[in-house]
């Protein structure tokens, strides 16, 4: 091989680098970290009402009552998560429902999974709500007219 038939850039075309670059334009054109805080939230909301401690002979069983609604709202907040992902149309209604499931599972699984899965619901649902398509007219994604001298 000489060096008049070798690429400009080894590794632009390698496949970690591509898979890279391919993940990386899908994820901005999504709520991406909304709908991982979202799914992050249904693992303490679930984990703890059914978490079983054994210490020795010692067994500490934290099974509640409520262990059916904490299980109905992490499964929500999961599939809420996936549809944040796939269908970044619906951001509006998935981050409201995620916010209200984070405060409702307070009362319902231990305190909303010792505060983590509200705070991350919570977390997760407001960036949802805060999301938008970038514009494709401008380079950056930033509608930059406003507040620019010379524009009124």
């Amino acid at each position: 091989m000489t060096s008049a038939d070798a690429p400009a850039h080894p590794y632009s075309d390698g496949g970690l680098a591509r898979a890279r670059r391919d993940f990386r334009s899908w994820r901005r054109t999504r709520p991406f970290w909304a709908g991982l805080l979202v799914l992050l939230a249904a693992a303490p909301i679930i984990y703890f009402p059914y978490f079983n401690l054994s210490l020795g002979a010692l067994s500490v069983a934290m099974s509640t009552t409520g262990g059916a609604g904490s299980l109905v709202i992490g499964l929500t907040l999961i599939v809420l998560g996936g549809l944040l992902w796939f269908q970044p149309v619906i951001r509006f209604f998935a981050g409201c429902v995620a916010i209200f499931l984070g405060v409702l599972s307070l009362p319902i699984s231990n305190f909303g999974g010792f505060l983590f899965g509200t705070l991350f619901a919570a977390t997760g649902g407001l960036l949802a709500l805060a999301w938008g398509p970038a514009d494709e007219g401008t380079p950056g994604g930033t509608g930059g007219s406003e507040g620019e001298a010379g524009h009124g």
